[in-house]
């Protein structure tokens, strides 16, 4: 049992890693539940200081993961149809993987301040740019959790295992 736990929580980590860049998967609770599967093993001695500070920190950053594309986007100038058409076009873009959740938050985030104001079209491309920056902030930061539960789920592994 203790292998299949293992086996899963790797998976689960790879999955979150991916998860990161892929709005459709939530990167970082996958990554967690993976690190979750690892102490709930016979081999690893469970250590709650871990799995409760990787848990706030999943929490923390799935909550600023909906809310920095927001925040790129109104420091940009950008209205809440601005947001609206970035959250619509996020999710048109999932059905035209890999590349097309990026365009269709750059051109939702565009529509939507057009139909707010159609004659500001300048503004409208700055608000764009700012939903793009703050998707891409967001990504990283996503990658770079799931990067560093991925690489604590490698290191206790190991470490207990051989």
């Amino acid at each position: 049992m203790d292998i299949i736990l293992v086996i899963l929580g790797l998976i689960c980590c790879i999955v979150g890693l991916f998860g990161s860049f892929l709005p459709a998967l939530p990167g970082t609770p996958i990554s967690w539940l993976g690190l979750l599967f690892l102490y709930l093993t016979d081999f690893v001695e469970n250590n709650y200081w871990v799995l409760g500070f990787t848990l706030l920190l999943t929490i923390v950053v799935s909550i600023l993961d909906y809310v920095i594309p927001a925040k790129g986007a109104k420091h940009f100038g950008g209205t809440k149809y601005g947001v609206w058409g970035t959250n619509i076009g996020l999710l048109i873009g999932l059905f035209f993987p890999p590349i097309g959740f990026i365009i269709g938050l750059f051109v939702g985030a565009f529509v939507g301040e057009l139909i707010y104001n159609f004659e500001d079209k300048k503004g409208a491309l700055k608000a764009a740019t700012g939903a793009f920056i703050g998707f891409l902030v967001s990504s990283f930061m996503k990658f770079m959790i799931c990067l560093s539960f991925l690489i604590l789920f490698l290191f206790v592994a190991i470490k207990n295992y051989f």
